[in-house]
């Protein structure tokens, strides 16, 4: 038979040899997923760095440490109320003599123990003084205590509460609703849900301009994950977004959009007709605003590394790929210990150092990329790199930018563990309403703000304060003014 004489059956085997591989891939992924230990599943970067630096015991005493410091630190902010013990009456001698003539030794034995003192609704009652005058026709009454809402029965405090339990700690309402009821306050899952939106539109223009300020930063970090909406009988599928980024300052603003789609709608809404960089994944849905005069796309690292873990099972070559990522990660680990990070020296070193591994990478995806079956695990991810590879290469360039994407998907776990607890929400607008108070609360957590005391105090300004300098009560901007008042 001539050699090439055409062969239905090897083709056919070949093509069956690329399904099986694709098929073992993925029963692999589904296995370490669902029966797989911890180990196995992707390290993070941070760990695969202190491998390399430090010894087992190493690194638990420098996790004890920082435990330590840290418990320090808590305990060194702590409220705290001193109490005093005086000695007893008939104990008010002295061992020795006898004698009754006793003086203070010093400050006493200090000692420190935490309580849980119990926290507490009340109800309050404000009586506005009446003052008539002598000739009967002029009465004076005392100003009526500020509200959020008008004639609202509910305060700042408690609307700044009811926020933060569901926001910061994911708690559903109608849990909520039972801890109100065994403080004494009687209440119901629909009145939380009433307070919970109206404080949303109460704060609207700020989280609004709060997206404003992100989308007209020069680099901007953005992802999105699904959220159920309830329907008759179901639920449909919605999207929440989020966009943030990093002022000089390195304060973090989070921002949050929700939409009931995941097409390119909602980034050209938000961004459309802004300029600078984009840090995103290889999503297409944020196309419409990098192309072909929008923001300058930036890839993520960390998904590509994540696609060759995948690749491990069947194509052990794939550890070579993950080794020259951990060399990127481990240059910017040196501008972190160095701390020029975002400084010129930051791009010199990536340029010094970054630029080769990347060009040993190229070349090993341009030698592996013909041995792999392009549906196979370590076909798609050699796919999947060399498509971004511009996107992914920008970042040597330029010190502003980041290796990954992860800061955005940091953003979007505290709406995965509600998403857990709550499941869904009501309708799209409320969706949109969460969507804004998620952004206040988590950049307050950023930049280190109480959200409970912070929004106690916006919820009331915000309604007063002159549009022109709404920016001043931002959480990153209110902490700052805050500081400069006290001091």
């Amino acid at each position: 038979m001539p050699q090439d004489h055409f062969c239905p059956w090897r083709e056919e085997a070949e093509e069956l040899k690329e399904r099986l591989t694709s098929l073992e891939a993925k029963m692999a992924t589904l296995e370490r997923h669902v029966f797989g230990r911890r180990a196995e599943k992707l390290p993070p970067v941070a760990t695969e760095l202190r491998k390399d630096a430090d010894s087992t015991a190493a690194r638990a005493e420098a996790a004890k440490k920082k435990r330590q410091e840290r418990a320090t630190r808590k305990a060194e902010e702590a409220p705290a109320r001193e109490i005093r013990h005086a000695v007893p009456t008939d104990e008010r001698h002295c061992p020795a003599c006898g004698s009754e003539d006793l003086k203070p030794l010093g400050q006493g034995r200090t000692s420190a123990v935490y309580e849980y003192v119990p926290a507490r609704f009340e109800k309050q009652v404000h009586v506005q003084e009446v003052l008539s005058c002598v000739c009967g026709r002029g009465i004076v009454t005392a100003p009526p205590p500020a509200r959020v809402v008008d004639r609202g029965e509910y305060g700042p405090g408690f609307l700044a509460h009811v926020v933060t339990s569901k926001c910061a700690d994911a708690m559903p309402l109608h849990r909520l609703a039972q801890r109100v009821e065994r403080s004494g306050v009687p209440m119901s899952r629909s009145t939380l849900t009433d307070l919970f939106h109206q404080s949303a539109s109460v704060l609207l223009p700020l989280s609004s301009h709060l997206l404003q300020v992100i989308a007209a930063a020069e680099v901007v970090w953005a992802d999105e994950t699904p959220l159920r909406v309830l329907d008759v009988k179901k639920t449909r599928l919605g999207y929440l977004w989020t966009f943030l980024t990093q002022n000089e300052a390195g304060q973090w603003l989070i921002g949050y959009r929700f939409s009931m789609g995941r097409a390119s709608k909602t980034p050209k809404e938000v961004l459309g007709g802004t300029r600078g960089a984009l840090v995103v994944d290889a999503y297409t849905g944020y196309n419409a605003v990098t192309l072909p005069e929008g923001r300058i796309r930036v890839g993520c690292w960390a998904h590509v590394r994540r696609r060759f873990f995948d690749a491990l099972s069947t194509a052990p070559e794939s550890r070579e790929a993950m080794d020259l990522i951990l060399e990127l990660y481990r240059v910017e680990a040196q501008a972190r210990g160095a701390d020029v990070v975002r400084t010129a020296a930051h791009r010199e070193l990536r340029q010094l150092s970054s630029t080769p591994v990347l060009k040993r990478l190229r070349a090993w995806l341009d030698a592996q990329a013909p041995r792999h079956p392009p549906k196979s695990p370590l076909g798609q991810a050699i796919s999947y790199t060399l498509k971004q590879w511009d996107a992914l290469s920008r970042f040597v360039s330029d010190e502003r930018l980041p290796l990954d994407n992860n800061r955005s998907e940091s953003a979007l776990r505290k709406a995965a563990l509600g998403r857990k607890n709550f499941l869904f929400v009501g309708h799209e607008a409320a969706g949109e309403n969460l969507a804004g108070l998620y952004a206040l609360v988590a950049t307050c957590e950023a930049n280190g703000v109480n959200p409970e005391e912070y929004l106690a105090d916006v919820l009331l300004r915000v309604q007063t304060h002159p549009n022109a300098r709404i920016g001043e009560l931002l959480p990153h901007e209110w902490k700052r003014l805050r500081a400069a008042d006290s001091s």
